[in-house]
């Protein structure tokens, strides 16, 4: 394939180079929170590798699964692992936007009104079936998630740092959900989609209900047991902007983005007609945070083009808006997305 960009890369801003010693103690943090996931979730490293990336990266991850495959147990170990504070809000229709932000009460004793913040200000929210509330209180807690703040009473109250949301949908039942807009849809990092567990998967998470691994959580004592805190964390987030990018490889994820704006041109027509409209620059910027975060979660300081092809699906699944034709034809995203790469030539 030609090159789509009639510019070169914009060149990035100088960082300081990792050096060895932040690149070993980075992989020592991300072992120890990578081991305490798989000693309480079986599986599941998909989720695992895609909520480390968010968490590097300060994005968010969209998550579609049937009932029961650990989306509770995973957010929850990965906050303890680290010390985080954690809120689950289980949306519904009746659901107010003032139950997730905020809200100011009256106090009869003082005589005024005292602002009482909601479970949204905590390090990690899981926002259970988010399609069940409605617009408005998508819209809301959506926003929260792009601003890292919320305003109750004409104040504007930040989000704790580290920020994580891990959203969930049930695409089995559909009746009495508000479908997310793209626009929205848009604002997470990634989107996964869960499936169900292997027979010897299943056995073994059977095995550990029995000899009791999930019978006692974590009490809010800000110990991780782990050794890692959320200043590590942060650490890990600085570090990740510092992986080096090389201008090759962000023509590469441009070049990737334009094909979904101009299919017909590259990829077969019978794939190319499902697609209504291609992914927004936030694919590219989010290609590039999570090939980041990926790199460094695999020890190297510095991205390939393998970290951007193992985040395709995440990154584009959700940005990509197909036709009625395409569900008709039980064609799924990922289809098309391979097809896109398989267009454009790897540096």
């Amino acid at each position: 394939m030609t090159d789509t960009t009639t510019t070169s890369a914009a060149p990035q801003p100088a960082s300081e180079p990792i050096t060895r010693d932040e690149l070993q103690r980075a992989g020592e943090i991300l072992g120890r929170v990578s081991k305490a996931f798989s000693e309480k979730v079986v599986g599941q490293t998909a989720l695992r590798d895609s909520l480390l990336v968010a968490l590097m990266t300060g994005g968010h991850v969209l998550l579609e699964s049937v009932p029961g495959l650990a989306k509770t147990t995973a957010a929850q170990t990965l906050a303890a692992a680290v010390a985080a504070s954690f809120r689950r809000i289980q949306c519904t229709p009746d659901l107010l936007p003032s139950d997730i932000t905020g809200t100011q009460i009256f106090d009869a004793q003082s005589s005024t009104f005292v602002t009482q913040l909601g479970p949204v200000h905590s390090h990690f929210v899981l926002l259970d079936e988010i399609n069940r509330s409605s617009a408005k209180t998508q819209s809301a807690m959506l926003e929260a998630m792009q601003e890292r703040q919320t305003s109750i009473g004409g104040t504007v109250y930040k989000l704790p740092s580290p920020f994580l949301v891990l959203a969930t949908q049930n695409p089995i039942e559909q009746e009495g959900t508000y479908q997310l807009p793209e626009a929205q849809l848009d604002r997470f990092l990634l989107k996964e989609i869960l499936d169900y567990p292997s027979p010897a998967e299943e056995a073994e998470i059977i095995r550990r209900i029995e000899v009791g691994v999930y019978d006692t959580p974590r009490e809010a004592t800000g110990d991780s047991g782990t050794g890692v805190h959320l200043d590590d964390v942060i650490r890990l987030q600085d570090l990740t902007k510092r992986v080096y990018v090389d201008p090759s490889i962000v023509t590469y994820i441009v070049q990737l983005v334009y094909v979904t704006r101009h299919p017909q041109q590259y990829i077969p027509a019978t794939l190319a007609d499902y697609i209504q409209f291609g992914a927004s620059p936030r694919a590219s910027i989010a290609f590039t945070q999570a090939a980041r975060a990926l790199a460094l979660l695999n020890g190297r300081d510095y991205v390939i083009p393998e970290d951007v092809k193992q985040l395709r699906h995440g990154v584009l699944r959700h940005r990509l808006i197909l036709g009625y034709e395409a569900a008709a034809d039980e064609v799924k995203p990922e289809t098309i997305i391979d097809a896109i790469f398989h267009a454009v030539q790897t540096p």
